[in-house]
């Protein structure tokens, strides 16, 4: 049975009908500037995401997260797991530079760059499109009964959705384990890699129902940003509009009195998310300038200057000039500038390798045969991609310290760590109570070093408590 044909409202999400069903878009094709500068912005993105586990960077793919080996590499930087903390930095400033965007721009990344849309109107509906037809014979197809013809179409195109579905999600998973790593798994039997395989079909199958069924609904109902675009714009932000001043009241060409919209409907025809743009800013428009190429074409072939949906702010739709520099964006630029300054100083920090020294476990010192003995374990990561020679020192350290192991240059491989000991020995004469001194482990060629301060505790550290600020804190004896 044929349903009635979706009439969008702002009183209600525009792909649920009254009755609670779910009305299916058909899109129609929108032809124009901003489709051709989408289609070559979706062709750049597909291809940077696609290619960055195969473009090298020192070795290394572009991205490579390294989960099993605990490395992450970056555009040229290696990450170890202990840098982890970095992360935090890359969440706020996607966060800021979110807030910043959106303030100034609208939800331009939603229509242009989010790889959702990309993928969905740039590969999927393409495919669509060619199998199925325009908007009309798609349309048609769905209420047609099955034959072979619509048997042979489905068939085709849900064939291509799920090949396309399989190959991004190889890709993706190439991401993590490398290209090389995944080509050597698609050789051998699933049972030989059962986790992976299992991923990979979970995930090209929930790849296949978003972009087969489940759509825009990804954008309207789980995506968060829609709602967050309340809160994050103003009336001066930019955004897709419809000028009412201009357009209204409607009517067909001639008719007196009328504005400039004719009524064609158009831009509701061509809208990936089914709304009406002339009913105002929805939380369900996704700023992709299809309902701007439409009406332009329209205004064209009426002689009518174009523009009447366009790139502008509220503030210009009501006939106000726009503001730029405002509150809003000052915060958001202003924030955006800080973390990206502390996350530039953050990496600057990064360093080679890492250096960890921990206390073996047992006793924290030892005494025999007149000397008070302290033993450690020295950890030192090396996160380059090629083995580096190291040698430690001691600094700051009283006379007659006496060091065993880790005397020598010990290499570390690329990529790798190492975990040895380190026993110092002082005599008890010399021992004058618990005292500070500096592990410092360097590269033989002397192009960086790592230190750390190390307590030498001894018999008269006796762990005494004693309060202080409401915490217990070590309380070491001045000598013994």
């Amino acid at each position: 049975m044929s349903l009635p044909p979706l009439q969008p409202n702002r009183d209600s999400v525009t792909t649920i009908r009254d009755d609670g069903s779910r009305a299916f878009l058909y899109p129609a094709d929108a032809q124009g500037r901003f489709a051709r500068a989408r289609q070559w912005s979706a062709a750049f993105l597909i291809v940077f995401y696609l290619s960055l586990p195969w473009i090298k960077i020192n070795g290394y793919p572009a991205v490579f997260l390294d989960l099993n080996e605990r490395h992450f590499h970056l555009f040229g930087l290696t990450f170890a797991a202990q840098d982890l903390w970095l992360i935090f930095f890359l969440i706020t400033g996607l966060g800021f530079s979110l807030f910043f965007i959106t303030a100034l721009l609208g939800r331009i990344w939603c229509g242009w760059a989010c790889p959702h849309t990309v993928f969905l109107d740039h590969v999927y509906r393409r495919i669509e499109r060619w199998i199925d037809g325009d908007a009309v014979q798609r349309r048609a197809l769905r209420e047609a009964p099955l034959n072979a013809a619509k048997f042979f179409k489905r068939l085709l195109k849900h064939t291509l959705y799920v090949l396309v579905s399989a190959v991004i999600t190889h890709l993706f998973f190439a991401y993590f384990v490398s290209l090389p790593a995944v080509w050597a798994m698609m050789k051998e039997a699933p049972a030989e890699h059962w986790a992976a395989f299992g991923f990979m079909a979970v995930y090209t199958g929930g790849l296949y129902f978003n972009f087969a069924w489940f759509r825009e609904q990804l954008c309207i109902v789980i995506c968060p940003y829609g709602r967050l675009q309340s809160a994050l714009i103003d009336s001066h932000s930019l955004v897709v509009g419809y000028d009412a001043q201009r357009g209204e009241p409607r009517g067909k060409p001639g008719t007196p009195g009328a504005g400039d919209c004719v009524s064609c409907n158009r831009c509701v025809h061509v809208c990936p998310t089914g709304i009406d743009i002339r009913q105002g800013l929805q939380m369900e428009c996704i700023g992709c300038t299809a309902c701007i190429d439409a009406c332009d074409a329209v205004m064209t072939k009426l002689k009518r200057p174009a523009g009447l949906i366009r790139y502008d702010s509220q503030a210009a739709f009501a006939g106000n000039i726009t503001r730029w520099l405002r509150p809003r964006t000052f915060l958001y630029g202003a924030l955006l500038a800080a973390g990206a300054s502390v996350a530039l100083w953050a990496i600057s920090t990064i360093r080679p390798a890492n250096l960890g020294i921990t206390r073996m476990t047992g006793a924290p010192y030892i005494v025999s045969e007149g000397f008070v003995r302290n033993q450690f374990l020295v950890r030192v990561v090396n996160k380059r991609n090629q083995a580096v020679r190291y040698v430690l020192h001691l600094n700051r350290a009283p006379a007659g310290l006496q060091q065993t192991g880790l005397t020598k240059v010990f290499v570390v491989p690329a990529l790798s760590e190492t975990v040895q000991p380190l026993v110092l020995q002082l005599p008890k004469k010399n021992y004058h109570g618990p005292f500070i001194f500096e592990i410092q482990v360097e590269d033989e060629a002397a192009r960086f070093h790592l230190e750390r301060n190390v307590e030498f505790l001894g018999p008269d550290a006796k762990l005494s408590f004693e309060e202080k600020d409401g915490k217990r804190e070590h309380k070491y004896p001045k000598s013994f």
